[in-house]
């Protein structure tokens, strides 16, 4: 063994798998970078002198005499303004051409935020996407996933989220991205002229897997440094999280632990959390809010990856696709954002509350008499007006397209109230009614 620089270097390999290798070292520690033959590694593992190393491009062609050189610190990130507007790998290593950032040098992963420095979140995060904001509103300090099948408009529906929500800074983990995924985040954010607010940090399928497992951890320290450092309002969109965790379970497995539920690593709750945890409202402004994608295997919520995030996660927000409209929609019953009583009404128009519930009850009852109809039974009037308004409301509120601030979603569905039921059936408060009832009867004379 030689020391270089303070770094240790060893020449003698243990054992081998195709994502690790082990070796016996001192003086190292846990999540500590370290160059193998010419590779970057991470450690992941330490059981007295047997330390265990994730290669993030694969151990493939590693000969058990390889050279490994610790380096003496976990990842890093180097923060600064510069970082805006930029695209990075996985190791925050510059992918558009662009020059290298300098800035102050930052370890990833750092712990989460004292529960002490928190202040309760009360501000709202308008994304302009209907389904979300009328009837699950998000906060700022939140965390909160979107849960969806593979093959739908997720990463369309994050992007409307990075260009419509009110943030100083959006930061996109992208992990597992396919390449037309990649350059079409670059060109929406590109063409709308928002490139300036946002910082990408992107592992695409033609990157080894493992590397995704740095993605949040570099999109999170520079959310720290914005939020914390120059106070402002960030936005941290993670897509997608089940690769990640796909990730996470290919290196537990390669190590022989043990796997859980449906293959994943035992720590997989630790692992989310040490991410979602992140998120957090300072008291001096800056805030830092986190909106996941976890794609669903054949729909199911019952897997290990969604099962746990949903613990761990303040609600869900779940995306189906509406065979009656044909249009990918965000599910009224499915969702659930368990902050937003702490702005509807207070930050949005004082109905909101109640246009929000009767809402959701009308679309309930249309649910009910799609079932009768189903069924072979006779439909009342009332059913068949709760299905033609649970028609326009999926194709005018919750369909993902439909991006429009909060005063024009309340005034939209007291239009589709009014064209399909008497001021009795909707069941909203008379102070309300005498308020936008009449005023949508004017604007149609």
């Amino acid at each position: 063994m030689e020391t270089l620089a303070f770094q240790k270097t060893y020449t003698k390999i243990t054992n081998i798998t195709k994502a690790t290798v082990e070796l016996k070292a001192t003086g190292v520690g846990y999540e500590e970078m370290a160059v193998v033959h010419g590779r970057l590694g991470q450690v992941v593992k330490i059981m007295g002198e047997h330390v265990t190393l994730q290669v993030f491009s694969g151990t493939e062609g590693i000969p058990t005499n390889a050279e490994v050189r610790f380096l003496g610190h976990p990842p890093q990130l180097k923060v600064g303004e510069e970082l805006a507007g930029r695209f990075f790998n996985a190791y925050g290593d510059p992918i558009d051409g662009g020059p290298k950032v300098e800035g102050e040098t930052r370890n990833i992963g750092s712990p989460s935020v004292n529960p002490v420095r928190r202040q309760q979140p009360s501000d709202l995060i308008a994304t302009g996407i209907a389904g979300i904001d009328l009837n699950n509103s998000l906060v700022t300090g939140q965390k909160i996933p979107f849960f969806a099948d593979p093959d739908q408009p997720y990463n369309q529906v994050m992007a409307n989220v990075a260009l419509r929500a009110e943030a100083d800074k959006i930061i996109l983990g992208g992990m597992g991205l396919s390449n037309d995924d990649y350059l079409f985040f670059k060109n929406v954010f590109d063409n709308a002229g928002a490139l300036d607010r946002i910082v990408s940090f992107v592992n695409t399928t033609d990157n080894p897997p493992v590397e995704r497992l740095l993605v949040p951890d570099m999109a999170l320290t520079a959310a720290e440094y914005f939020a914390v450092d120059k106070k402002e309002k960030v936005l941290v969109l993670l897509t997608d999280m089940t690769l990640f965790a796909d990730a996470l379970s290919i290196v537990s497995n390669r190590m022989d632990q043990i796997p859980s539920k449906d293959s994943m690593p035992g720590s997989l709750y630790s692992d989310l959390a040490r991410i979602y945890e992140k998120a957090v409202q300072f008291p001096d402004g800056g805030s830092i809010t986190i909106i996941a994608v976890t794609t669903l295997s054949g729909g199911d919520i019952t897997h290990a990856i969604p099962d746990n995030t949903g613990y761990i996660t303040e609600g869900q927000l779940f995306l189906r696709r509406d065979s009656e409209i044909g249009k990918v929609i965000v599910d009224p019953f499915r969702s659930l954002s368990r902050l937003k009583q702490l702005v509807i009404g207070k930050q949005t128009r004082s109905d909101h509350p109640q246009v929000m519930n009767a809402a959701i009850r009308l679309y309930a009852d249309a649910a009910n008499a799609r079932t009768k109809m189903e069924n072979g039974f006779d439909l009342t009037d009332y059913d068949v007006r709760t299905l033609d308004f649970a028609k326009s409301y999926s194709d005018k509120i919750l369909a993902i397209d439909v991006n429009i601030d909060t005063n024009e979603m309340l005034e939209k569905s007291w239009e589709l109230f009014r064209s399909h039921f008497s001021k009795a059936e909707v069941g909203i408060k008379q102070e309300f009614v005498d308020q936008y009832w009449e005023r949508v009867d004017n604007k149609e004379q």
